[in-house]
Formats: structure tokens, C-alpha cells, sequence
């Protein structure tokens, strides 16, 4: 069995790389959103937007982001106050709801497309492109392994 005396001496241990790592990334990724219309956004509401897609149920977003699903649905409540989600029936299931973001909401999720593409482009002129593309194609080819079925997701 491995010990943490088995870990390279030249690098931090994963877990200290992967959450300094999101933790810029959020930082970067929320950056200009005051500028870009987007004051009223909090992180915590980022966990919903990363994780809703065209439209989800309230039991999916909360699954994916790894949330409570009271937690879940308070941060979906607060979007919808503010405009960038709405409800509407599930024409699979009448009973249930899907929350889908409004055209505001939209607009918020291709703007953060195009700065997460800005954010890609800057860190791989850090490392050298064929670095980061190598290093993306392992962290994919490590949660294929790990999760197959929400690898992709």
C-alpha cells in the first residue's frame, strides 16, 4: 500500500493541485462578470450553471453539482429571482419540473463558454499547448476510468 512518503517530493499532492486549481479557475472565470451584466451572480450559483446544461430536473442539478437538494433548490430559487432560470412542466413527467435558463441565463452561459475558452488558451501559453492538451486528455482519460457513465457529462 502507498504511503504519503511515496508521493513525489517535487510537486503538490493531487488533491492540493486539483483544488488550487478550481480555485483559479473560478477566480479567472468570474473575473469580468460585474463588467459583462453579471454583479448579482455569486459562486455558489456557478455549481447550478455548470451543471444545468439545456434544462434539468431539480434531482439531476443537485446530483451533478454534488448538492443538497434543499441547498439545490434555494440556489435555483435565488437564479430565478434574479432572472436567469425558469420552471416549467416536464413533458416526460407532468409532475415534475424542468429548470431551463431564460434568455438572460443564456446569454450568462455562452459568455462563460467563451471565457472558459479564454482561460484554456491562456493556461496552455503557460505550460506550452502540447502540455495542457496532454494533461486534459489524462484528467479525461483518469474520470473515464474512474466514472464512465459521468465522465462526459
Amino acid at each position: 500500500m502507498a504511503t504519503s512518503r511515496d508521493l513525489p517530493a517535487d510537486r503538490l499532492a493531487i488533491g492540493q493541485l486539483l483544488v488550487r486549481l478550481l480555485r483559479e479557475f473560478r477566480r479567472d472565470l468570474a473575473a469580468p462578470a460585474s463588467e459583462r451584466g453579471y454583479g448579482d451572480v455569486r459562486d455558489s450559483h456557478m455549481q447550478i450553471f455548470g451543471n444545468i446544461g439545456t434544462g434539468a430536473r431539480l434531482t439531476e442539478i443537485a446530483a451533478r453539482a454534488q448538492l443538497s437538494l434543499s441547498a439545490t433548490s434555494e440556489l435555483v430559487n435565488e437564479l430565478e429571482g434574479l432572472g436567469y432560470l425558469r420552471r416549467r412542466p416536464d413533458l416526460v413527467d407532468r409532475r415534475a419540473k424542468l429548470i431551463e435558463p431564460t434568455e438572460r441565463g443564456a446569454r450568462l452561459l455562452a459568455d462563460a463558454a467563451d471565457r472558459v475558452a479564454d482561460i484554456e488558451v491562456r493556461w496552455a501559453n503557460l505550460v506550452g499547448p502540447p502540455h495542457f492538451d496532454e494533461m486534459c486528455r489524462t484528467m479525461q482519460a483518469l474520470l473515464d476510468g474512474i466514472d464512465p457513465g459521468e465522465a462526459r457529462r
